[in-house]
């Protein structure tokens, strides 16, 4: 039992003589890419039930959120519509 003391003793000193080495890690943050961002605005409104629950099934498959099918649906809406009416207004 002497003995046992005597090696617990010896570590306490030796805990507060030498301090244990850690390991050094550096953290980098993941870099996902340095595109700017456009500046946003809140945009709200009201669209049937139906069609929230495909946009959310569509969203699921293809891991996409509500956000990004609002802005991609959007944006390819008034590309759209946009070709059209300058064709027509060059032709006037």
């Amino acid at each position: 039992m002497d003995n046992y003391k005597n090696k617990l003793g010896d570590l306490a000193n030796k805990l507060m003589k030498e301090r244990p080495a850690t390991p050094v890690q550096q953290v980098l943050p993941v870099r996902t890419g340095t595109l700017e961002k456009a500046p946003e605005v809140q945009f709200n409104n009201w669209i049937p039930k139906a069609l929230l629950k495909r946009v959310k099934a569509y969203g699921v498959e293809y891991d996409l959120s509500l956000k990004d099918i609002n802005i991609l649906a959007l944006e390819a809406y008034l590309d759209q519509k946009a070709k059209p009416e300058q064709t027509t207004k060059k032709a006037i």
